[in-house]
């Protein structure tokens, strides 16, 4: 047991990599999504990712790229060990015994639980996140100026409880289900064919670092249309215009396709988000193996370290 819990410590580390790398290319993303429908006859308000990204240095400075990332950093450990354990559920149920091999619609299966589960931890923190993203110098778009992180928390809870706190929940669990399914299974794919059949336990640090990469490119193509969903419900003008999007989801999918049409949904897929993805998740998987070279009695390859988040229940026996 006390191996899983060196793993879940690594996967903390790896996710706070994971923030810290790719929380920038996050915020463009976030304020391309919300930002608001252009006047006929005008320009919009960001030409395209590399434009949001120097109108927010230049208006703010360079740190407002990283506004919002106490929530998501403080959450990482619990949201990352969250996630490897639900894989490790996931593997338990549909295996018949350890030493199985997992099929590409399995490993689906487990990434699918473990975005179920992720849903408790990530949808507070997306939501803190986000706000304080969409709000810049001087201006708060949702009509509430928030000081930081607790503040948000305060504020959302006197204006709607805990339900206010976890608003978007639905539209994060249609994000992140598929986004994990694919996830998982395109980077055990992904390893296994760069391994070889029977070399598993000897790809190198560049090999994991590639499937992490693709699979974090699969993961946000999977789950664009949700996330712009999420994006706009999360960050809601409550004050201004409360009951903006009274049937959730379908509200807000029908506000996007009237303004903007399908393409709408896939907003900056191939500008700051994949461009984010694949350093981020290379982050989260390359990480935690090397952190675990350097526990106490973890004494692994740079690819059992990191195989091993994927069977944690293999620990405990």
């Amino acid at each position: 047991m006390s191996d899983v819990v060196l793993y879940f410590m690594a996967g903390g580390v790896g996710g706070i990599c994971t923030v810290l790398v790719g929380h920038p290319f996050d915020t463009v993303k976030v304020r391309l999504q919300t930002m608001p429908m252009p006047a006929p006859g005008q320009k919009p308000l960001f030409a395209g990712a590399l434009d949001c990204c120097k109108q927010t240095m230049a208006k703010e400075g360079v740190f407002a790229l990283y506004k919002g990332m106490a929530a998501p950093l403080v959450a990482s450990t619990p949201l990352f060990a969250v996630f490897f354990g639900g894989c490790a559920i996931g593997k338990y149920i549909q295996q018949k015994s350890p030493d199985e091999e997992m099929t590409v619609l399995q490993n689906a299966n487990s990434g699918a639980i473990a975005g179920v589960l992720m849903a408790a931890v990530m949808v507070p923190g997306e939501r803190i996140k986000c706000l304080l993203q969409v709000q810049s110098a001087g201006h708060a778009p949702t009509g509430v100026h928030y000081d930081g992180p607790i503040d948000v928390v305060k504020k959302l809870y006197k204006q709607g409880g805990i339900a206010s706190i976890y608003r978007g929940t639905a539209a994060t669990l249609l994000r992140d289900i598929p986004a994990s399914a694919a996830y998982l299974s395109v980077y055990e794919y992904v390893k296994k064919r760069l391994a070889g059949e029977d070399n598993a336990s000897k790809l190198s640090p560049g090999a994991t670092l590639m499937a992490g990469g693709l699979a974090g490119v699969a993961n946000w193509s999977v789950c664009m249309p949700a996330d712009v969903l999420k994006s706009r419900l999360q960050t809601a003008a409550e004050v201004i215009c409360p009951g903006k999007y009274p049937g959730g989801i379908r509200d807000a999918l029908k506000e996007v396709l009237r303004e903007e049409g399908p393409k709408g949904l896939f907003k900056v897929r191939l500008h700051a988000r994949d461009a984010a993805c694949f350093p981020r998740q290379c982050s989260m998987l390359f990480r935690p193996g090397a952190v675990a070279l350097r526990l106490p009695n973890v004494h692994l390859s740079q690819h059992e370290a990191t195989h091993n988040f994927f069977t944690l229940r293999d620990c405990d026996r």
